[in-house]
């Protein structure tokens, strides 16, 4: 073990790129490139502590609802199961974290020179986790596998929370490509400065705006605040989904591929210096690329009770004593302009 940004933590690396992962919480800290130093992953700018320290009398830094104890220790890539989104009034007083038990919870992790392999025991859930992520050149690929230890079916959210910050996201420059097809902009207020028009249905990237007009989603906003969230069907023709980011200072781009089937969703999130209350105090530039086995960050009942969106379930069954595996690819790679597709490496 090692320390990544005062917090207990893994790392391997090969010549091209170095992956942390932290050990309360389990996020993917960082995926570096070597040679430019640059991680595009998001580094919140509050104080990152464990999740098993965290004390709401003690640390109000991290405000006092109920996913202070998730934003007292999340970083880059949060690991949403097996809900995504918050707790219900009754979860939420029975101790149920924001995107549920992963998310805080410590792993049992083993590293060799190329790999490494983190482990969880969700206890309320049910629920026994396990990643292995391999480095491969410039490509990261993980395989995560879950087993349902009781009896009983069981409905669950499974998101890859992959969120991008600074240096790499700019304002008005950073660009993205999405293997989306149908959109969804989020259906209530999701921040204080949404920008899109609520509930409304589009065809990506050209979102509706509120105002009148669209925006362009494959660039990230300019410098007013702004905050949203929209839902994206990947493309049912493809066998695979995507997307990939391009920064032009950095001349580097970061994707993520995955096998349709597994993940037919992407969820797009923004906060662009527009939440006042902290820890966000109108200072996180931040964009997710979220996907997952569902649209929207809701409730466990809410997810279940909508069923389905656009034809597709917006839920996973996990089956009684089953177990169920999926893979995905990241990769980071220099490039002189924004790559229209990510293709699964060989």
């Amino acid at each position: 073990m090692t320390s990544y940004r005062g917090r207990r933590a893994a790392t391997i690396d090969n010549d091209a790129l170095r992956v942390t992962v932290l050990e309360e919480g389990g996020h993917i800290a960082e995926i570096t490139d070597k040679a430019t130093g640059i991680n595009p992953l998001w580094t919140p700018v509050w104080p990152s502590i464990e999740p098993s320290a965290y004390d709401p009398a003690a640390h109000a830094i991290y405000g006092d609802g109920v996913d202070a104890p998730l934003l007292a220790g999340i970083m880059g890539h949060n690991l949403c199961l097996d809900i995504f989104g918050g707790p219900s009034e009754e979860e939420a007083r029975a101790g149920f974290p924001v995107h549920g038990e992963a998310s805080t919870g410590r792993y049992d992790i083993d590293t060799t020179s190329s790999s490494l392999t983190m482990r969880m025991l969700l206890p309320e859930a049910q629920l026994r986790f396990e990643r292995r992520i391999d480095l491969a050149g410039r490509a990261v690929r993980v395989r995560e596998q879950i087993d349902n230890l009781a009896a009983t079916d069981r409905p669950v959210g499974w998101t890859q929370h992959v969120t991008l910050g600074p240096p790499f996201l700019e304002h008005d420059r950073t660009e993205f490509r999405v293997s989306a097809a149908r959109s969804k902009v989020f259906e209530g207020t999701f921040g204080p400065a949404d920008y899109l028009a609520r509930g409304a249905e589009f065809d990506w990237p050209h979102a509706p705006r509120a105002a009148g007009g669209t925006h362009d989603l494959r660039r990230f906003p300019g410098g007013n605040p702004s905050s949203g969230y929209t839902a994206q069907l990947i493309d049912p023709a493809r066998e695979h989904g995507f997307f990939v980011a391009f920064s032009p200072a950095s001349r580097l781009a970061f994707g993520c591929v995955w096998r349709r089937a597994d993940f037919p969703w992407m969820g797009i999130w923004e906060e662009n210096r527009a939440r006042p209350s902290a820890p966000w105090n109108r200072e996180t530039v931040t964009r997710g690329m979220e996907f997952g086995v569902s649209p929207f960050p809701e409730t466990r009942r809410q997810m279940v009770e909508r069923g389905a969106l656009f034809g597709t379930p917006t839920f996973r069954w996990i089956p009684g004593g089953g177990r169920v595996s999926v893979e995905y690819w990241a990769i980071l790679r220099s490039a002189s302009s924004i790559p229209e597709t990510l293709e699964w490496p060989v």
